[in-house]
């Protein structure tokens, strides 16, 4: 996604190390994984309630193996 590697992580870790500090790392990483988890699981939840049928708004194609409707002929068509 960034194409972060080690090197780059651990120059970022430690920046964040020595602003919050070693009491206050611990709690940001804590929250911001519980954020992270909410997030895949909305994510998730989403994508379950738009693959469900039969909701409301949802198209009815249909199948191909149902015969077409029938045509009504106009009574003045005498051909």
């Amino acid at each position: 996604m960034f194409n972060l590697g080690m090197t780059e992580l651990l120059i970022i870790l430690g920046v964040a190390l020595l602003i919050l500090g070693p009491k206050k790392l611990p709690e940001l990483a804590q929250a911001l994984g519980k954020g992270l988890a909410e997030f895949k699981r909305a994510t998730r939840d989403l994508h379950v309630t738009l693959d469900e049928p039969g909701e409301p708004g949802e198209i009815d194609q249909p199948e191909e193996n149902q015969p077409a409707e029938p045509t009504v002929k106009d009574p003045e068509d005498h051909g």
